[in-house]
């Protein structure tokens, strides 16, 4: 019998707080956690815990970000997100979130502490700052 489901095109990646391998991310006051999954794809995903113990002072402004998906599970705290559609989500501890690539979006305020998982595809994932949507500030 084989047991063998789809193409085995990765490796196992087994991250612990012991090994914690903490990287550069897009928010000077936020810690990125890298869980090893871009190296385990071969750069075909990313997961990452970010954290922060201080919350967000301004909006971070509207962007988007270049990638297929990008996925939020919010571990610890809140955020709020507003999209182009004017949609406007208040994440809390236990929710998730899944934004299609290229959508346009603004996190407008957080916890002071927080923490969630994110996972992108693939793993590389620019930020492109872009103008609000019309009758957005």
């Amino acid at each position: 019998m084989n047991d063998n489901v789809g193409t085995n095109t990765g490796k196992l990646a087994h991250a612990t707080v012991d090994n914690a391998n903490y990287v550069a991310g897009r928010r000077s006051f936020f810690k990125y956690r890298d869980l090893g999954v871009t190296d385990a794809t071969g750069g075909k995903m990313r997961a990452q815990v970010t954290s922060a113990t201080q919350g967000l002072g301004e909006p971070t402004g509207w962007h988007y970000h270049v990638c297929e998906h990008q996925l939020v599970y919010m571990l610890k705290g809140w955020v709020d997100l507003e999209f182009e559609d004017g949609t406007k989500v208040h994440l809390t501890a236990g929710d998730s979130l899944m934004i299609p690539g290229g959508m346009r979006h603004n996190e407008t305020a957080t916890a002071d502490e927080l923490e969630l998982l994110e996972v992108s595809v693939p793993a590389e994932m620019k930020t492109v700052v872009c103008d609000a949507p019309t009758g957005m500030g």
